[in-house]
Parts: C-alpha cells; structure tokens; sequence
C-alpha cells in the first residue's frame, strides 16, 4: 500500500500516426477521478488504420473508460467490448484490441489485456514478470468459431519507482524486415527502456512515452508502417509547483503571503507585478528584469533569488490558458517566452498549488481590454479545471 502522502502516480501517454495518414487508428484515453483519486488509462488499437480504425478504437476506448469509471465489474465490462466489436471474418480477429489499467489511491492495479503487446512492468528498474490469469470470453450471437476470446487479468500492488507501460503493435513491431530487427522491435524493447531509465532514473512518464514513440518511428527509417501509442505510469515522490498570483485582499496579509511562498517545499512560479513587487519588499530580495526574454505580445520575465520563473500576471496567464486548453503535445512545448517556460514547469510537475490574491486589480476590468482578459480568479479557476481534467494533475486552490 503506497503512502498518499508522499507518492503519487504520474500518468503520461505519446501516439504517431502511421506515415501520411492524417487521423491515428489508436486511442488513448486517460481519466483521474477526483474524488477517489483513481488513475485510468485505456489504449485501443483499431484493426488497420486511418477513419475506420480510428472509429473502432475510440469506441473501444470510451466504453471500456465508461464503464470502469462506474466500477462496473471487469469481466461485465470485457463482455459488453467484446459482444459490442464486430469479428473479421475472414481472419476471425476483432477488429480492435485494448489494454486497461486501473489504479486506485493504495497503489492496487487492476489490469486487463486482450491481443495487446503483452504489458511491461518496470521494478528497481528492470523488467520485471507478471502473473497473467488467462480468461475466456464467449461472445453472444457469434458464428461458429468466433465465440471465444481470451484475454488477461492481473493484479498488482505497486511500490515507489515502479512503472507500468502498455504499447501498440505499432511499436512493438516497428522495424520489422529491417536487417537488424528482422522480426520487429519486440526482441529489443525490453533492453531500450531498462537503458534508458538507468541513464535518467527520474525520466518522467511523459517523456518515457515520447522517447518509446519516437524510437519506433526512428526504426521505421521516420516513415511509420503503423499508428504507434505508448502509455506509462510511474509512481513516485510527487513534484510540487507553486504558481502565486495577485496581491492579498488585505494588505495585512502581504506578510503571510511571503511566508507562505518562501516556505513552500517545490518549484516556485511568481505572476503579477505588484505581487513581485510585494514579495521584494517582505522578502528583501531585488528583482532583476531579463531583457532578452522577449515574447511575441507578452511582457518579459524577472528574477528574484529563491523564485524559479516570475512573470507578468493577467496577460501572461491567459497565455498559458490558451496553450492548455490546445493541449499542447508532450514533444513541442518548445516555444520561447514567460508562458512557454510556465507550461514546461507545469508538464514536469504533479502537485500544482495556486496561491490567488483576491484583490481586485483596476486595469484588468478596464473595458477597453480585449474580453478574452477575464479577470485573475476566473483565469485561475479555468486552468485549475484544464489541468485536472486534460492533464491529470492534482491542483490545490488557495485564495487570500
């Protein structure tokens, strides 16, 4: 059973479509429910590719996502996929696989596989075997021959630094007929990711996926036979991130503002001129303007000892909302500018903490303003929503 108070499970996906294909056959549908502190995450593989895989796969994906949400029993799930999925019938394969992983707040896995890469689990950074209960599934109204599947189930209970990754054929296969890999990549896989993590044992769940991906294109010579998806879970100490913005209701509070963000235990983020200023002068620390970090319509950062980033405020978080409400993917947050650093400090972190002074800045209900400037708590609020629900984020809201 994990400590809730010092582990948390951060979950991170990446997908390439197949070359020249404009929709990826894959699905990857990831959920963390608020209230139980509950980790889901679904990939689906449609039968070929382009719109009619896509179509299988997300269908897939949805119910399988539906109905664990309401903890509807696994096997009562499974059967309602399968008699659901149409069957080839010339092959007599479905036409969409899945893999579900679901993990609750203790760190108790529930996993169920069907026609998948078989699921790797990552322990002391080795791969490591897992005990699969084989299960057959008979569909309903089926043709002779088609009424049985066989999928797998596994529980585990798991422990800090372990991770889960789960893969599309796209990847596993990837390179196949090349001279090096005759048969595909499922033969080196194994040894590419215990490499990779010996190397950068704090590699993040997204970047791991990423990596995985874009691995598997490399050995398609970056011309992807298949859709590849890759999902990782990881369980960890969790990355704190402070995000404070706006100056306290009450100038009273200007002091337990400061204190509240120099005791903070992670990566610390500042927004707003007058709560920079504010921090200055109960901290005693200068603050220095970088003059080179110029965006396109955004004002630049500053720096003060003891703060990681500190920004303009409004402008600036709207910004940011903008880039998350795009859902920017894992490999291209590479733009420059105060936004663009928040948005990287925010994907590396899993607690995120907003610290909002309720005093009401005059220029920010200035009509004259473009509408899109909602004023700081209404921003605060829909990136809060964005990165609960979009990015699978604990975020803990403050005002003062």
């Amino acid at each position: 059973m994990l400590d809730k108070e010092k582990f948390f499970i951060e979950v991170g996906s990446y997908q390439n479509n197949k070359f020249n294909n404009i929709v990826c056959g894959d699905c990857v549908l990831l959920r963390k429910c608020i209230g139980e502190n509950r980790n889901i995450a679904v990939l689906s593989d449609g039968l070929g590719s382009g719109v009619k895989a896509n179509v299988l796969s997300t269908m897939t994906a949805s119910m399988a996502m539906n109905f664990r949400v309401r903890h509807e029993p696994i096997l009562r799930t499974v059967k309602a996929i399968m008699d659901t999925l149409p069957v080839d019938s010339v092959r007599n394969i479905s036409y969409s696989t899945f893999t579900i992983i679901d993990v609750d707040a203790d760190g108790e896995a529930k996993i169920v596989e069907f026609d998948n890469p078989p699921l790797l689990l990552i322990r002391d950074r080795k791969v490591c075997s897992i005990d699969k209960d084989k299960i057959v599934v008979k569909r309903e109204n089926a043709s002779p021959g088609q009424d049985e599947r066989v999928i797998k189930m596994s529980d585990l209970t798991l422990k800090k630094e372990d991770r889960l990754i789960c893969f599309s054929d796209g990847v596993s296969q990837s390179g196949i007929g090349n001279k090096d890999m005759p048969f595909g990549w499922e033969e080196g896989i194994n040894d590419f990711i215990e490499e990779l993590i010996e190397k950068n044992p704090d590699i993040s769940a997204r970047e791991l996926s990423m990596r995985i991906v874009k691995q598997a294109e490399l050995n398609d010579i970056l011309k992807p036979k298949d859709d590849t998806s890759c999902v990782v879970l990881y369980v960890r100490e969790p990355r704190q991130l402070l995000i404070c913005t706006g100056p306290p209701f009450s100038e009273s509070k200007d002091k337990y503002l400061a204190e509240l963000v120099s005791m903070y235990n992670g990566k610390k983020i500042v927004c707003g001129g007058t709560t920079s200023q504010i921090l200055s002068r109960e901290l005693g620390r200068e603050i220095t303007v970088n003059i080179d970090d110029i965006a396109a319509g955004l004002p630049p950062s500053s720096h003060m000892e003891g703060i990681d980033l500190m920004t303009e405020g409004i402008i600036t978080l709207g910004a940011l909302l903008e880039l998350l409400r795009k859902g920017t993917p894992a490999d291209n947050a590479t733009g420059e500018g105060p936004a663009w650093e928040m948005l990287r400090m925010i994907l590396d972190a899993d607690i995120i903490d907003l610290l909002v002074g309720t005093k009401i800045n005059v220029a920010h209900q200035d009509p004259s303003l473009p509408v899109e400037l909602e004023i700081r708590r209404n921003v605060v609020k829909n990136i809060a929503s964005l990165l609960e629900e979009k990015f699978m984020k604990e975020v803990r809201l403050k005002f003062i």
